[in-house]
């Protein structure tokens, strides 16, 4: 054995670079670039059977997620909790920016201008709630847990970027930070009463908060209840989705052969519906394979968190899971019509840069939670 060998074998376990890179779940870097290829030839359909103007910037965008999840990867954890609140502190930082100076488009406020990139910050502040909320939780003990008073901060820290949100106005991203910061408090070990005097008041006060919703968020609730009501307005995205994804059957139409997508009745077929074109060329059985791959993912995190030692990276490890189930049940229950149309993408498949750096940017922290799974945190405290 030589001296580079016997190195390799005591250094594969230890926290050096070899090390880490021993940790890395591979399998799960090639079931992220198996969905980027699902996305890929997705989007190589959706512009006609070309690799422009979709295909190529995903690939691009893919490439360079790519390289930023794997060095994320190998960041020592405890570095990354001590950067949680600035990182929050950030994110709050560009939703104020947009709400002064973002970029208008389809009637939302939503976007800022960062040199060649274009970034929505309300996908960002996802991931940095989640590190945030984590931090806050991941040394309190049960009965620190249990007081009201220690709940209250990170309530706010949860209320202030979903109040920011929804002013620009965008009530699905806001929803789902919501639930994600309540996913981590659940797991926080938070008492499950707390939870029901807060949809107790929710529901009391949806009424109220329905009459204040936009005039097309109210029009997307009524479209879901009955879509004929407005076939050629707020109910033909809908309309179009559930016939493209009846067209596909079984096994679908075929690569580059749906009807619905390539003859352009089939709207935001790039981004909101890709999941329908998928499903049109081919078929259930293609779309139930990418909804195996996605559900791999979420119970990549699940399982990170049941294997991890530390409560930081179990808690940051729920929230990052459940970020990704609401991506995926979300979007798809958008495009069959389950729940009221909304943007959300489809990650790693959907056209999207700020979609696609925001899921890198989560996915790398997932395998940094993974690889430092043993790492030693502070004692609790009391």
């Amino acid at each position: 054995m030589t001296a580079f060998e016997r190195r390799l074998l005591t250094q594969d376990r230890g926290s050096g670079l070899l090390g880490k890179l021993w940790r890395v779940p591979w399998i799960f870097v090639l079931l992220l670039c198996g969905l980027a290829a699902i996305g890929y030839v997705a989007l190589y359909s959706a512009g006609g059977g070309a690799p422009e103007p979709y295909a190529s910037r995903h690939a691009l965008r893919f490439a360079f997620g790519l390289v930023m999840m794997l060095g994320i990867a190998l960041v020592d954890i405890r570095l990354i909790a001590k950067l949680s609140w600035p990182g929050y502190a950030l994110g709050i930082g560009l939703l104020v920016l947009v709400a002064l100076h973002g970029e208008v488009g389809k009637g939302a406020q939503r976007w800022i201008e960062l040199g060649p990139i274009q970034l929505q910050p309300s996908e960002l502040m996802k991931i940095m709630l989640v590190l945030a909320l984590a931090h806050w939780f991941h040394r309190a003990s049960w009965e620190r847990v249990g007081n009201v008073v220690f709940l209250i901060p990170p309530l706010m820290a949860v209320l202030l970027p979903v109040g920011l949100i929804l002013r620009q106005p965008n009530l699905g991203t806001g929803l789902i930070t919501l639930m994600i910061g309540g996913a981590v408090f659940w797991a926080a070990g938070v008492r499950w009463w707390k939870f029901v005097l807060v949809l107790a008041a929710a529901a009391a006060i949806a009424p109220v908060a329905y009459e204040h919703l936009h005039d097309y968020q109210r029009a997307r609730i009524m479209v879901f209840l009955d879509p004929e009501s407005d076939p050629l307005g707020s109910g033909y995205n809908i309309i179009q989705s559930k016939i493209a994804l009846g067209s596909g059957g079984l096994w679908g139409k075929g690569f580059l052969q749906g009807t619905q997508g390539h003859l352009n009745f089939l709207p935001e077929k790039q981004t909101d519906f890709i999941f329908t074109m998928l499903a049109e060329e081919f078929g259930l059985v293609g779309a139930l394979g990418t909804l195996l791959l996605l559900a791999a993912v979420v119970l990549f995190a699940l399982l990170v968190a049941l294997r991890t030692r530390h409560q930081y990276g179990r808690l940051v490890a729920v929230g990052l899971g459940v970020n990704a189930f609401l991506y995926v049940f979300v979007n798809v229950g958008m495009v069959t019509g389950s729940i009221p149309v909304g943007g959300v993408p489809l990650p790693l498949i959907s056209h999207g840069g700020s979609a696609m750096l925001t899921s890198m940017l989560g996915f790398g922290l997932l395998m940094s939670v993974f690889v430092h799974r043993d790492a030693e945190f502070a004692a609790s405290r009391e």
